[in-house]
This record gives structure tokens, sequence and C-alpha cells, in this order.
């Protein structure tokens, strides 16, 4: 398949990711996984991306909006889409998201997984 799709997922909580994992990989997609900051970094810049999962809490000092406000300032990745997946769902969370260009952000509790993985899925073929 020389038009696969990659997508990176950055999320530490490793049931979650292997869930979103499978489930993408069986919808054809190539899944790259990071479980904090660091990783999630250095995959985004080996991986090049399609779309990028993000999650905002992450292990260590640096968050989720870190690392996104360091890829929108890398020429690089700047174009990158980013989906916000996280348990925090205030809106001065969802908006700060918003103001570093992410295209969607789901909150964990309210999304069904099946649900989520439709709209990555849709995302995707809109890029075509």
């Amino acid at each position: 398949m020389a038009d696969q799709k990659t997508v990176l997922v950055i999320e530490d909580e490793i049931f979650l990711s292997q869930l979103l994992t499978n489930r993408l990989k069986d919808s054809g997609i190539n899944v790259v996984v990071a479980a904090s900051y660091e990783e999630g970094l250095a995959a985004l810049k080996t991986s090049q991306p399609n779309l990028v999962l993000l999650d905002i809490i992450l292990p260590g000092k640096q968050t989720g909006f870190e690392l996104l406000a360091q890829a929108r300032q890398d020429p690089i990745l700047k174009d990158i889409p980013f989906v916000i997946i996280s348990n925090l769902g205030q809106e001065t969370d969802v908006a700060r998201g918003r103001e570093l260009g992410v295209i969607e952000y789901f909150v964990k509790a309210k999304t069904p997984l099946d649900g989520l993985v439709e709209k990555i899925k849709a995302i995707l073929e809109a890029q075509k």
C-alpha cells in the first residue's frame, strides 16, 4: 500500500494506546506509538505522520501543549495535523488547543473509541 497513512499516537496510557493502535491497524493505517514528550518529539521527526493523536498529560515536566507548540515552531513539522485526546476537557484547555491549531479536541471520557477511530479515518480520507 503505497498510499498508506501513518498516525502517530502520543499517549502514555498503555491500554488506550494499544486499543487505538489495534483499531487503526485493522483499518489499514500504519501506527507509530510514543509514550512521552521526548519519544513523541523524536517520533514526530522520524515518522513524518499524516496525523498526530496527542494526549495533553504526559509523564515528566512537559505537556502535550508544549509538544504541540514546539512542533508549530519547526518548519518541517508545523503543518502536520494534530488531534488532541485528553481527560482535560475544560474550555480553557480546548481553547488553548485550538489556538495551537489542533483540528479536533476529544475528551476521552466523552468519546467512544469507535467514534474516535471513525473520525480519524475521515480526517485521513480528507487528506487525499
